[in-house]
Protein backbone atom coordinates (compact mmCIF):
# COMPACT_ATOMS: atom_id res chain seq x y z
CA UNK A 1 0.00 0.00 0.00
CA UNK A 2 1.21 3.44 -1.23
CA UNK A 3 1.61 6.39 1.04
CA UNK A 4 -0.99 8.41 -0.43
CA UNK A 5 -3.93 5.12 0.27
CA UNK A 6 -2.71 4.85 3.49
CA UNK A 7 -3.13 8.51 4.24
CA UNK A 8 -6.64 8.05 2.60
CA UNK A 9 -7.45 5.15 4.69
CA UNK A 10 -6.30 6.58 8.11
CA UNK A 11 -8.55 9.96 7.06
CA UNK A 12 -11.29 7.42 6.47
CA UNK A 13 -11.02 5.86 9.99
CA UNK A 14 -10.85 8.79 11.60
CA UNK A 15 -13.85 10.32 9.71
CA UNK A 16 -15.93 7.40 10.86
CA UNK A 17 -14.72 7.21 14.24
CA UNK A 18 -16.61 10.49 14.23
CA UNK A 19 -19.64 9.72 12.66
CA UNK A 20 -19.82 6.97 14.66
CA UNK A 21 -19.13 9.03 18.30
CA UNK A 22 -21.51 11.45 17.05
CA UNK A 23 -24.36 9.38 16.59
CA UNK A 24 -24.11 8.09 19.89
CA UNK A 25 -23.83 11.37 21.40
CA UNK A 26 -26.72 12.78 19.53
CA UNK A 27 -28.75 9.61 20.62
CA UNK A 28 -27.83 9.60 24.05
CA UNK A 29 -27.67 13.35 25.20
CA UNK A 30 -29.67 15.18 22.64
CA UNK A 31 -28.36 16.75 19.29
CA UNK A 32 -28.59 20.36 21.15
CA UNK A 33 -26.55 19.05 24.44
CA UNK A 34 -23.18 18.12 22.20
CA UNK A 35 -20.54 20.55 21.23
CA UNK A 36 -17.87 19.64 18.66
CA UNK A 37 -15.40 19.89 21.35
CA UNK A 38 -17.63 16.87 23.36
CA UNK A 39 -17.37 14.91 20.22
CA UNK A 40 -13.45 15.07 20.44
CA UNK A 41 -13.17 14.68 23.99
CA UNK A 42 -14.95 10.83 22.93
CA UNK A 43 -12.56 10.14 20.15
CA UNK A 44 -9.39 11.50 21.72
CA UNK A 45 -9.18 14.07 19.44
CA UNK A 46 -8.48 18.46 19.62
CA UNK A 47 -11.66 20.29 18.23
CA UNK A 48 -9.24 21.48 15.44
CA UNK A 49 -9.31 17.96 14.16
CA UNK A 50 -12.68 17.67 14.14
CA UNK A 51 -13.19 20.84 12.22
CA UNK A 52 -10.70 19.28 9.11
CA UNK A 53 -13.01 16.67 8.37
CA UNK A 54 -16.26 18.39 9.21
CA UNK A 55 -17.22 22.55 9.00
CA UNK A 56 -19.80 22.29 11.84
CA UNK A 57 -22.31 20.53 14.21
CA UNK A 58 -24.73 20.44 11.11
CA UNK A 59 -22.29 19.30 8.77
CA UNK A 60 -21.80 16.04 10.98
CA UNK A 61 -25.61 15.75 11.41
CA UNK A 62 -25.94 16.37 7.31
CA UNK A 63 -23.05 13.12 7.11
CA UNK A 64 -25.27 10.68 9.35
CA UNK A 65 -28.05 11.25 7.38
CA UNK A 66 -26.93 10.53 4.02
CA UNK A 67 -25.05 7.12 5.87
CA UNK A 68 -28.27 6.35 6.94
CA UNK A 69 -30.62 6.73 3.93
CA UNK A 70 -28.27 5.23 1.88
CA UNK A 71 -28.63 1.82 4.53
CA UNK A 72 -32.29 2.40 3.86
CA UNK A 73 -31.92 2.37 0.20
CA UNK A 74 -29.93 -0.50 0.26
CA UNK A 75 -32.35 -2.50 2.44
CA UNK A 76 -34.77 -1.60 0.02
CA UNK A 77 -33.35 -2.69 -2.98
CA UNK A 78 -32.18 -5.97 -0.93
CA UNK A 79 -35.76 -7.08 -0.29
CA UNK A 80 -37.29 -5.36 -3.78
CA UNK A 81 -39.57 -8.02 -5.32
CA UNK A 82 -38.23 -10.04 -8.49
CA UNK A 83 -38.94 -8.59 -11.56
CA UNK A 84 -42.76 -9.27 -12.86
CA UNK A 85 -43.64 -8.80 -9.51
CA UNK A 86 -46.93 -6.49 -8.56
CA UNK A 87 -46.50 -3.03 -8.43
CA UNK A 88 -48.80 -3.11 -5.24
CA UNK A 89 -45.94 -6.05 -3.68
CA UNK A 90 -43.08 -3.94 -4.58
CA UNK A 91 -44.77 -1.06 -2.85
CA UNK A 92 -45.38 -3.13 0.20
CA UNK A 93 -41.83 -4.46 0.06
CA UNK A 94 -40.61 -0.55 0.12
CA UNK A 95 -42.78 0.81 3.04
CA UNK A 96 -41.94 -2.61 5.39
CA UNK A 97 -38.06 -2.05 4.73
CA UNK A 98 -38.17 0.99 6.54
CA UNK A 99 -39.70 -0.80 9.44
CA UNK A 100 -37.12 -3.30 9.40
CA UNK A 101 -34.16 -0.36 9.16
CA UNK A 102 -35.54 1.19 12.15
CA UNK A 103 -34.96 -2.12 13.65
CA UNK A 104 -31.50 -2.59 12.40
CA UNK A 105 -30.60 0.54 12.36
CA UNK A 106 -32.56 2.42 15.63
CA UNK A 107 -30.33 4.91 16.07
CA UNK A 108 -30.21 6.37 12.58
CA UNK A 109 -33.74 6.31 12.48
CA UNK A 110 -34.20 8.01 15.41
CA UNK A 111 -31.46 10.87 14.05
CA UNK A 112 -33.68 10.72 10.67
CA UNK A 113 -37.23 10.72 11.42
CA UNK A 114 -37.88 11.39 15.15
CA UNK A 115 -35.49 13.84 16.93
CA UNK A 116 -37.00 17.23 16.35
CA UNK A 117 -33.79 18.80 17.75
CA UNK A 118 -31.88 18.29 14.60
CA UNK A 119 -31.29 20.15 11.79
CA UNK A 120 -33.96 20.15 8.93
CA UNK A 121 -33.02 18.04 5.73
CA UNK A 122 -35.51 19.87 3.74
CA UNK A 123 -33.01 23.53 4.52
CA UNK A 124 -30.07 21.62 2.83
CA UNK A 125 -32.16 19.76 0.09
CA UNK A 126 -29.28 19.99 -2.45
CA UNK A 127 -27.14 17.69 -0.94
CA UNK A 128 -29.69 14.51 -0.69
CA UNK A 129 -30.32 14.86 -4.60
CA UNK A 130 -30.01 11.12 -4.09
CA UNK A 131 -32.98 10.84 -1.39
CA UNK A 132 -35.25 13.22 -3.87
CA UNK A 133 -34.69 10.39 -6.67
CA UNK A 134 -35.82 7.94 -4.40
CA UNK A 135 -38.88 9.34 -2.98
CA UNK A 136 -39.73 10.00 -7.48
CA UNK A 137 -39.34 6.49 -7.46
CA UNK A 138 -41.61 5.72 -4.68
CA UNK A 139 -44.26 7.88 -5.86
CA UNK A 140 -43.57 6.28 -9.24
CA UNK A 141 -44.77 3.29 -7.95
CA UNK A 142 -47.94 4.23 -6.37
CA UNK A 143 -49.03 5.26 -10.02
CA UNK A 144 -47.83 2.27 -11.30
CA UNK A 145 -50.35 0.47 -8.20
CA UNK A 146 -53.33 2.91 -9.93
CA UNK A 147 -52.42 1.58 -13.25
CA UNK A 148 -52.40 -1.82 -12.41
CA UNK A 149 -55.95 -1.11 -10.24
CA UNK A 150 -54.94 -2.15 -7.40
CA UNK A 151 -55.53 1.55 -6.37
CA UNK A 152 -58.03 4.27 -7.61
CA UNK A 153 -57.50 6.27 -10.15
CA UNK A 154 -57.21 10.41 -8.98
CA UNK A 155 -54.33 9.74 -5.78
CA UNK A 156 -51.83 11.61 -6.05
CA UNK A 157 -48.41 9.26 -5.70
CA UNK A 158 -46.21 11.69 -3.50
CA UNK A 159 -49.10 12.26 -0.91
CA UNK A 160 -50.46 8.53 -1.21
CA UNK A 161 -46.78 7.64 -0.23
CA UNK A 162 -46.38 9.68 2.94
CA UNK A 163 -50.12 8.76 4.00
CA UNK A 164 -49.08 4.76 3.48
CA UNK A 165 -45.33 5.60 5.23
CA UNK A 166 -47.01 7.52 8.00
CA UNK A 167 -48.60 3.81 8.90
CA UNK A 168 -45.58 1.88 9.18
CA UNK A 169 -43.11 5.00 11.00
CA UNK A 170 -46.06 4.65 14.00
CA UNK A 171 -44.92 1.20 14.59
CA UNK A 172 -41.48 1.80 14.01
CA UNK A 173 -41.69 4.91 16.64
CA UNK A 174 -43.21 2.73 19.18
CA UNK A 175 -40.73 0.08 19.17
CA UNK A 176 -37.91 2.08 18.74
CA UNK A 177 -39.08 4.41 22.20
CA UNK A 178 -40.01 0.06 23.67
CA UNK A 179 -43.74 1.80 23.73
CA UNK A 180 -45.03 -1.62 22.81
CA UNK A 181 -46.20 -4.19 25.31
CA UNK A 182 -44.63 -7.59 26.58
CA UNK A 183 -44.98 -9.96 23.50
CA UNK A 184 -46.34 -7.67 21.01
CA UNK A 185 -45.00 -7.22 17.55
CA UNK A 186 -43.40 -3.71 15.87
CA UNK A 187 -43.42 -5.61 12.91
CA UNK A 188 -46.58 -7.66 13.00
CA UNK A 189 -47.93 -3.62 14.00
CA UNK A 190 -46.54 -2.18 11.10
CA UNK A 191 -47.77 -4.48 8.25
CA UNK A 192 -51.16 -4.64 9.69
CA UNK A 193 -51.09 -0.84 9.67
CA UNK A 194 -49.90 -0.62 6.60
CA UNK A 195 -52.66 -3.25 4.96
CA UNK A 196 -55.46 -1.58 6.70
CA UNK A 197 -54.49 1.98 5.41
CA UNK A 198 -53.86 0.31 1.55
CA UNK A 199 -57.38 -1.63 1.97
CA UNK A 200 -59.08 2.06 3.02
CA UNK A 201 -56.95 3.71 -0.04
CA UNK A 202 -58.56 0.51 -2.10
CA UNK A 203 -62.18 1.44 -1.46
CA UNK A 204 -61.66 4.90 -2.59
CA UNK A 205 -61.74 6.72 0.81
CA UNK A 206 -60.31 10.58 -0.41
CA UNK A 207 -57.59 11.90 0.92
CA UNK A 208 -57.60 15.19 2.77
CA UNK A 209 -53.56 15.24 3.05
CA UNK A 210 -51.96 16.58 0.10
CA UNK A 211 -48.61 16.61 0.44
CA UNK A 212 -45.67 18.76 -1.52
CA UNK A 213 -42.82 18.06 -2.95
CA UNK A 214 -39.41 18.80 -2.26
CA UNK A 215 -37.77 21.19 -3.68
CA UNK A 216 -40.51 22.75 -4.71
CA UNK A 217 -42.02 23.03 -1.05
CA UNK A 218 -40.56 26.18 0.36
CA UNK A 219 -39.23 26.21 3.80
CA UNK A 220 -41.90 27.69 6.39
CA UNK A 221 -44.55 27.70 4.56
CA UNK A 222 -47.94 28.03 5.91
CA UNK A 223 -50.04 25.34 6.57
CA UNK A 224 -53.61 24.97 4.46
CA UNK A 225 -56.86 24.10 6.22
CA UNK A 226 -57.35 19.86 6.88
CA UNK A 227 -59.86 19.02 4.51
CA UNK A 228 -58.76 21.48 1.99
CA UNK A 229 -56.84 18.89 -0.15
CA UNK A 230 -53.53 21.08 0.82
CA UNK A 231 -52.19 19.84 3.71
CA UNK A 232 -48.57 21.02 4.02
CA UNK A 233 -46.23 17.98 4.81
CA UNK A 234 -43.03 18.28 6.32
CA UNK A 235 -40.45 17.61 3.50
CA UNK A 236 -38.46 15.93 5.92
CA UNK A 237 -37.40 12.48 4.94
Amino acid sequence: MGIKERHERERESVRRAILDAARDLFVREGYQHVSIRKIAERIEYSPAAIYSYFASKDDIFFALAEDGFQLLHGMAQATRPPDGASAIDTLRAMLMSMFRFSQRHPEHYNLMFVDRSVPRIRANYERFQFLIDMKRRMSTTVERCIAEGALPAGLDGHSTFRVLAASVHGAAALAISERLGPGESGEALAHDALSIALRGLATGYPLTFRACSPPDCPVGAPAAPVGAGTTRASVDA
